[in-house]
């Protein structure tokens, strides 16, 4: 128990901190632009720059599925490893030095020659992307009480909004300036931003409240600290088997691989399935793509507050069947006002399954284990997305269309609405 009078470790500047902007709401900006660099630019970006970057080194639809496969295997690689690095080091130094890898590794895929050097800088961007997500996610819960627990975490995922809005924005207009070098113009651009983002992270993150004599955002002070809130540091094995030991933690990492899977291949062939199937200018899509990033907006933070109210598992169940309407749609409805509900569909949903997800491992495991139990989940949403690019492209390949692949899509994201029925069984 806490009391005003009593000598904590937040002293003064605690009672300061009611009086002005607690630092915990600047590493929830903080924590916006990370997700926008390491997500909104890095991997959404690709959906805009794949059709002229396709055309400029002559790839095929598999191979450029296999681009986005290659980013989101690094993704896959670093997410895991990267949680428990920043529960048993430093959160701000891994996010920082992540996000410095992806800004420099995009500005190489800029400068590729070829299938072989695009796929090598897009994998180890995918790996600075998950080095960079997973433990910001994470830090949140170190920062936010449960009670605002999901709204932080809703807010923190808008960054890949921000990124659609920007890429949708910019992208085209580039492209149009410069037919021919614009999508390599367009990686040297994002690059630079995600670079800036790297050098404001290290600046401004911190790894724990009480480093600024703070107790969490929301927390009262009669409340003790939640488990594992502490500063103590677990063997980096010991750390692994409380997590990978939870049921609740193997249920969720199901829900994650299958909204990994389904929703990477309506992101990553939005743009190509517009314009090569349902007719649309690349202005056209851009315009549609950039409606998704508006929209998207306001979903992390709205179910992440609903997940606040109703329960993780309930939010979870709406969201991924909404989800898989908007592949559904996708699919069957290959005309211009189908394209535009699928995406407000989808832009209503978009982002929020991770928001869910990192206060998810935050209630469960609590804000010290929060990283760790955060990057295990995140295998599982990488092995889905990594499959899913490639899946999706060769199954183009073969069958002339992507309507099948999306029609897979919506499959896979309705078992992930039947998993999370079973949450409160997982124990």
């Amino acid at each position: 128990m806490y009391d005003s009078q009593s000598p904590t470790p937040w002293g003064n500047a605690l009672i300061h901190s009611e009086k002005s902007l607690h630092y915990g709401w600047w590493i929830l900006g903080c924590g916006v632009l990370a997700t926008m660099g390491s997500l909104g630019l890095a991997r959404f970006g690709y959906t805009m720059i794949l059709p002229p970057m396709q055309v400029g080194l002559g790839l095929s639809n598999t191979q450029a599925g296999a681009l986005a496969t290659g980013n989101l295997t690094g993704y896959l690689c670093l997410a895991l490893v990267g949680g428990f690095l920043a529960a048993h080091f430093s959160p701000r130094r891994v996010i920082a030095l992540s996000l410095l890898i992806v800004g420099v590794m995009m500005v190489l895929t800029g400068a590729s020659v070829g299938f072989a050097s695009a796929l090598l800088w897009r994998t180890l961007t995918g790996m600075g992307s998950g080095g960079a997500n997973v433990p910001m996610m994470g830090l949140l819960s170190s920062w936010f009480s449960p009670r605002r627990r999901g709204l932080a975490t809703g807010v923190a995922v808008t960054g890949s909004s921000l990124g659609l809005v920007l890429t949708g924005l910019m992208v085209p207009r580039v492209l149009n300036v410069l037919p021919d070098s614009g999508w390599r113009a367009s990686w040297f651009a994002l690059g630079g931003l995600v670079l800036l983002v790297a050098a404001l992270a290290y600046w401004l993150l911190r790894d724990h409240p009480e480093d600024k004599g703070l107790l969490p955002v929301g927390a009262e002070l009669s409340e003790s600290p939640e488990k594992g809130a502490g500063k103590d540091r677990k063997p980096l094995l010991k750390t692994w088997a409380l997590v990978y030991r939870s049921g609740v933690v193997w249920n969720l990492s199901l829900i994650y691989f299958a909204f990994g899977f389904s929703y990477i291949i309506y992101a990553t062939f939005f743009a190509k399935y517009a314009q090569a199937e349902v007719g649309l200018s690349k202005e056209a899509a851009g315009a549609v793509w950039q409606t998704v990033g508006w929209i998207s907006f306001v979903c992390g933070v709205l179910w992440g507050w609903i997940s606040d109210l109703i329960g993780r598992k309930y939010a979870l169940v709406l969201v991924s069947f909404l989800q898989g309407c908007a592949y559904l749609i996708f699919a069957v409805w290959a005309v211009p006002a189908g394209l535009w509900i699928s995406a407000i569909t989808f832009g209503l949903t978009a982002w929020s399954i991770p928001a869910i997800m990192a206060s998810a491992c935050g209630d469960h495991v609590g804000p010290r284990l929060a990283p760790a139990a955060l990057g295990f989940v995140t295998l599982f949403l990488g092995i889905g997305q990594a499959l899913g690019p490639s899946i999706a492209g060769l199954m183009a390949d073969r069958m002339g269309s992507f309507a099948p692949a999306f029609l897979l899509a919506m499959t896979v994201a309705f078992l992930g609405a039947v998993a999370s029925l079973f949450l409160d069984r997982a124990h």
